[in-house]
């Protein structure tokens, strides 16, 4: 199964192409180049690094947020174009959900010995975007959600982390510094923050072949963003 992966929601986006969970290519990087202009070179890359055409692909996998509102929004919208196009079906994977699952595959241990995982990302004006999972019984990398993604400060996200510690948690994060190492050491000693990778398409890509074998997929038109926050243009208009 040939897959397409596509994040678009931080800075640091990302392309990939699998072959069912193998990551056959990548083109990721943080740079401040708009995503309008900035998909569509990247899978141009990817499309001659890794010789093949968007008629080819099988599934398209995306991530649905949280994150960027404009950044999602350019991302969703291609994959949706792509899927209309070529009849494919799509994986809408969430971001903290491919940050979870990235410290399981990389077999960090605070991870594989963890009851809960607690992914987040910097949300901009000192916020975070936060959940907690936790695996599924019997399955080593499918998690399963236990607080819902939210936009939280730190101190509400440690608040939350906090309503777990009678159970190990850990904390995962490609930008850990929005989390002060001293705030963590006040609220959870001897905590720390495990970083993964911030190219996320390959995990989104990984999560987007476990979701087609069990059929979890959806259509262009059903293709949906989980902002978690309003866009500035809505909270503006409705906070005015």
């Amino acid at each position: 199964m040939l897959i397409l992966s596509v994040d678009t929601s931080t800075r640091t986006g990302s392309v990939a192409l699998l072959q069912d969970s193998e990551l056959l290519s990548e083109i990721s990087g943080y740079e401040e180049t708009l995503y309008s202009n900035r998909l569509f070179r990247d899978i141009a890359a990817l499309q001659e690094k890794a010789n093949f055409n968007l008629s080819q692909v099988d599934v398209f996998a995306v991530a649905a947020g949280p994150g960027s509102f404009t950044g999602l929004r350019v991302g969703l919208t291609a994959v949706k174009a792509w899927a209309e196009v070529y009849g494919k079906p799509i994986a809408a994977i969430s971001g903290l959900e491919a940050i979870a699952y990235e410290s399981l595959a990389d077999r960090t241990p605070e991870a594989l010995s963890a009851s809960f995982i607690a992914p987040f990302l910097d949300a901009r004006r000192g916020q975070i975007f936060g959940a907690i999972y936790r695996r599924r019984e019997g399955h080593e990398l499918e998690l399963e959600t236990v607080s819902g993604e939210s936009i939280l400060s730190v101190d509400e996200f440690l608040e939350l982390i906090t309503g777990k510690s009678a159970q190990p948690v850990a904390l995962v994060s490609p930008t850990p510094d929005v989390l002060p190492s001293q705030r963590i050491e006040e609220v959870l000693p001897g905590q720390r923050v495990i970083t993964v990778s911030a190219s996320l398409a390959p995990a989104i890509g990984r999560l987007g072949f476990e979701r087609a074998k069990r059929g979890d997929l959806v259509d262009a038109l059903s293709l949906d963003a989980n902002y978690v926050r309003r866009s500035d243009a809505e909270s503006a208009w409705k906070d005015g």
